[in-house]
């Protein structure tokens, strides 16, 4: 679950990716190679017949192999130097990790992911000086793979290269890690693992530079004085042809005319040069900005566009919708992976298949495209399944946020970020404006807004049919996303000891949520529905780029049904970007695993946006037998559809079309009919809702009950602010609290697993209103709040 700030952001954008092409590598048997030909061969440490002087005070010796001079540089023969840089791609793809290798005089560097990643072992290492941890992890990770299947890898050439001897090495003086390498054309930024590392490569690319002879430009312009010899060598000749001493005077005229003639176009053409390479720095400035604002324009006019026809689609159809659909549906790397060739592609159809329909769940999808139909998950099958999920009872909540008391206070994100860059997020204080007026706890309940779905796997189970009780498990774990489409604003941080519960007899079940700890931040849930149970723990690990956030979830979700079954996943990475420039927008990708304990798996390939991508947020995904066969295939976009069709596609004939056969499982709620700023879903809007009678029944710890949030949400920003600072004072007491023995009241620890359980009690200390255990972690107020 998305258990944490900034997990609910941000609106969708594509970004360039890096453009550079992948190669092949000549060094032999060796997979960073020689990146030219006038390289020369590097010596392994372990090379034969070397000899070197003993000189402990030089890094820099001659090594003598078959008669030819080598450079030694710290230790290693030839100067061969590797390891893992963090490369600056581009505002879309931020820094990525890439592996980079210097020998005679060459800076090159290749990818580490995907299909065309080489492959770091010792054997293709050897004699080559390693540098950080991360790289000498990597080595032996893909030494063990090596080994485990005898495969010899293949050549690669790298991505690109830079030749030192025409290029300069600058230390950032912002970033200890940071460092850029320019080469009069290009501009290369290089972040290192940690200071020593940046100060190791600083090093040896110094070192490396210093052994090309320097020549200077003025070493082309010899001063006038300098050519007397050339001149009495020329006198003497002439003498020596019997020229009188008036046509040697003139020739020695006409020489030092010309001389100077070139001397002077020399000059200008090093002014020249000045010009025009000042001029290409500015035209790729220009470029990176111009690239930017085309990718910005373009997404905005493709979201006016899919706007604009979903409402004609509507308007055409609203006519046929019953009041009861009306009713119902206004409430409601880089990364690589092994698994990648077995999933098909869907580049090619996914575009129609995608479409949101707005018939709601249960109607036929008419690609009016392909003319072809996409059934409902209840086609061919008990007519009572449609109801499944929607036969509880009708309960009013509210559509809209209060209106605002205040007038919003813009705020600089820039400041923000630049003051925060290298600081723990959970550290960080943001002012509310940065907020949506829902906690991380009420983000947790979010995710559960297609519980129907669990609903129908629980009556698929129990009618025996266990491939399609694992599609709409699946169809859930993908809606869980959906939310985040379009939130730009961060949750609030729960305090330690706060909670939240969700009883909503108009979906069947019932939501507990409790921050369990403060550092890490961990948060739990136990949820109850009709057949099932659902509980999850959840602790982010972030990382911040300066210009991205990349947020990785550790925990497990838990699914177990009263019939015994049980499915366990954990999410995927999300990354949002553009802190900067452009417009914010967050990206899902990576594989999420459903292992059950029955008779089927699922495998959900959540797909990495790429640069202009037409089709972004797609996933895809696999179902397996205990035997591994494929026995269905799903497909669609985690913040619109999902769909599913029998049997493996990827060994269909050519030319199948998915779409004929494709079932419809998930399909995304109507946007709010009342949007506002934060892009609450109509289901959102609902989280904080006081209704009557429930203030009295709730906790102190509620977050509905939480007065920084309450203030937001009233558009009472500066009283909403003043609570923020207060509430953060209090909770730095929280660390101590739990250092001291503090427990959670609500859930507890497993021994030996480390997942945090509910203890049970809260339902029934809630029918007595009985909160004598609760501490008042949100304190009192100067002033009363406005509730709804």
């Amino acid at each position: 679950m998305h258990m944490f700030p900034f997990c609910c952001s941000v609106s969708s954008i594509n970004f360039r990716q890096e453009t550079e092409i992948m190669p092949v590598c000549p060094q032999t048997n060796c997979l960073l190679p020689q990146p030219a030909s006038t390289h020369r061969k590097t010596s392994s440490l372990d090379g034969d017949a070397l000899s070197c002087a003993d000189d402990a005070d030089s890094d820099c010796r001659q090594v003598t192999e078959n008669g030819r001079k080598k450079k030694k540089l710290n230790g290693i023969v030839g100067g061969c130097i590797a390891g893992i840089l963090y490369k600056w791609v581009n505002y879309g793809k931020g820094w990525r990790p890439r592996w980079f290798m210097l020998d005679d005089g060459v800076l090159s560097y290749y990818k580490i992911h995907g299909p065309h990643k080489i492959a770091v072992t010792r054997r293709t290492e050897k004699g080559v000086r390693v540098i950080g941890d991360e790289s000498l992890k990597l080595m032996k990770k893909s030494s063990r793979a090596s080994e485990g299947h005898g495969i010899e890898p293949k050549r690669r050439m790298p991505v690109g290269e830079v030749h030192l001897k025409v290029s300069s090495v600058r230390e950032s003086r912002s970033d200890d890690k940071r460092f850029s390498i320019f080469t009069g054309t290009k501009r290369l930024h290089l972040r290192a693992e940690s200071r020593d590392d940046r100060a190791a490569w600083i090093e040896a690319l110094q070192t490396v530079k210093d052994l090309f002879p320097r020549i200077s430009t003025s070493d082309l312009m010899e001063p006038m004085d300098n050519i007397t010899v050339s001149t009495d060598k020329l006198r003497r000749r002439l003498v020596d042809e019997g020229l009188n001493e008036t046509a040697i005077k003139e020739t020695e005229q006409i020489m030092l005319t010309e001389f100077t003639a070139l001397q002077n176009k020399l000059n200008l053409l090093q002014q020249k040069q000045s010009l025009l390479l000042d001029s290409l720095r500015q035209l790729e400035t220009e470029k990176v900005d111009l690239e930017t604002t085309v990718v910005d324009e373009s997404q905005h006019h493709s979201k006016l566009q899919m706007v604009k026809t979903r409402h004609e689609k509507s308007s055409e159809d609203s006519g046929s919708e019953s009041d009861y659909d009306n009713e119902r549906q206004d409430g409601a790397d880089e990364e690589s992976d092994e698994d990648d060739n077995a999933f098909f592609d869907t580049r090619d159809f996914l575009s129609a298949s995608s479409r949101r329909s707005e018939f709601g769940y249960m109607r036929t999808s008419i690609d009016s495209d392909e003319g072809l139909a996409i059934s409902s998950v209840v086609d061919g099958a008990d007519r009572d399944m449609e109801k499944v999920g929607f036969d509880y009872p009708n309960v009013r909540r509210r559509m809209k946020l209060p209106e605002p008391k205040e007038k919003e206070k813009g705020v600089s994100l820039w400041s923000m970020i630049k003051d925060n860059i290298g600081k723990d997020l959970t550290k960080v204080c943001l002012p509310v404006y940065f907020n949506e007026p829902l906690s991380s706890l009420q983000k947790c309940y979010e995710e559960l807004e297609y519980s129907y779905l669990l609903d129908r796997a629980y009556e698929w189970g129990k009618r025996g049919n266990g491939l399609m009780r694992i599609l709409n498990v699946a169809a859930f774990a993908a809606s869980g996303y959906a939310c985040t489409e379009g939130r730009n604003c961060k949750p609030f941080n729960p305090l330690l000891g706060e909670t939240y519960e969700a009883d909503y007899p108009d979906k069947g079940l019932r939501f507990i949520s409790e921050k369990v700890s403060h550092h890490p931040m961990i948060v739990a849930c136990h949820c109850e529905g009709r057949g099932w149970k659902f509980w999850a723990d959840s602790n982010l690990k972030s990382k911040f780029w300066g210009r991205s956030i990349q947020l990785d979830p550790e925990g497990v979700l838990t699914l177990e049904f009263d019939d015994g079954e049980v499915f366990q996943w954990s999410k995927v990475t999300t990354s949002i970007y553009n802190l900067i420039l452009g417009k914010l927008y967050c990206d899902h990708y990576g594989t999420m695993r459903i292992h059950g304990n029955c008779e089927y798996s699922c495998k959900l390939k959540f797909k990495e946006q790429s640069m202009m991508d037409r089709n972004p947020h797609q996933v895809q995904g696999l179902v397996q037998d205990r035997n591994g066969n494929t026995v269905s295939t799903l497909f669609g976009k985690w913040d619109e559809s999902m769909y599913y069709v029998n049997g493996d596609v990827a060994v269909k004939p050519k030319g199948y079309n998915p779409l004929s056969e494709a079932v419809l499982l998930w399909e995304r709620s109507k946007p709010s009919l009342y949007p506002t700023r934060y892009n609450l879903t109509s289901f959102a809007i609902t989280l904080n809702e006081l209704t009557p009678g429930l203030k009295e029944k709730l906790p102190p710890t509620d977050s509905r009950l939480r007065p920084d949030q309450r203030y937001l949400e009233n558009g009472e920003y500066n009283m909403a602010n003043a609570e923020k600072l207060r509430l953060e004072q209090r909770q730095r007491q929280a660390r101590n609290l739990q250092e001291k023995g503090w427990q959670p009241r609500w859930f507890r620890k497993e021994d030996g697993q480390g997942t945090y359980r509910y203890i049970g009690g809260y339902w029934e200390a809630r029918g007595q209103c009985n909160w004598d255990s609760c501490q008042d972690i949100f304190g009192s107020t100067t002033t009363e709040i406005a509730a709804d």
